[in-house]
């Protein structure tokens, strides 16, 4: 009688699920002093670099075969700018899901934020000891970004069950996913590369990591580095 054996399987998605594919998107204008961003609904919304554009090349060659049944983008433009080459190739029109825009940063924004960043201000310092974005003044808190993120997940889930799409999105909405999907410290998933694919899958109240800061489709490889959050 032959041996019975019992091989490791490959990941199957549960019934229904929803395979949501995260994509950062591509590295966006400098910020120079005395030059804020326009803001859309009081963010800061920068067209992309030309390394950015480049970024969204990279990432709509790497998704082109995929089997994709929608694409969303935010309300800022990068985002939008990013998705357009794979929208193209796939013959696809992106939705809007506004909950999934970036972090608010309050007195932070335009900008002014990434000068902050570069010289360790004291309240970037705290923001990363506590965990907490609305140490920056006016920013937005903790529980209000998860509440919307969490909302806008699980209604794109309900959207597309047994489907996968991909999300362009930002660097703070994606740490966020990562958070909660994961049960980690607020900031610990801050860090995706811009154009990076992260990986969830949704069935009910379950969100399954699948993968973070997938380079392997840019330049830099894995050891692209993350660029500043906005």
């Amino acid at each position: 009688m032959a041996e019975v054996e019992y091989r490791q399987s490959a990941f199957t998605p549960p019934a229904t699920a929803t395979d949501i594919l995260l994509v950062r998107h591509g590295e966006s204008a400098p910020a120079v002093p005395g030059k804020p961003f326009d803001l859309v609904d009081g963010q800061g919304d920068p067209e992309l670099a030309p390394a950015g554009r480049e970024h969204a090349e990279l990432v709509g060659r790497r998704l082109a075969a995929e089997p994709l049944d929608a694409l969303y983008v935010t309300t800022l433009r990068r985002t939008a700018e990013t998705a357009a080459p794979l929208a193209e190739r796939l013959g696809l029109v992106p939705r809007v899901e506004k909950d999934l825009r970036e972090v608010h940063l309050g007195e932070f924004e335009g900008g002014l934020f990434r000068q902050k960043v570069a010289q360790n201000d004291p309240v970037i310092q705290r923001m990363h000891a506590e965990g907490r974005w609305d140490v920056i003044p006016g920013a937005e808190s903790p529980e209000a970004l998860r509440e919307r993120v969490t909302g806008a997940v699980e209604r794109l889930a309900a959207a597309h069950p047994d489907q996968r799409i991909a999300v362009f999105t930002h660097g703070g909405v994606i740490g966020e996913v990562m958070s909660i999907a994961s049960g980690s410290l607020p900031l610990a998933f801050l860090g995706a590369s811009n154009g990076s694919i992260s990986q969830i899958v949704v069935s009910g109240g379950r969100w399954i990591v699948r993968r973070f800061n997938d380079t392997a489709h840019l330049s830099g490889g894995p050891d692209q580095q993350p660029a500043a959050l906005s």
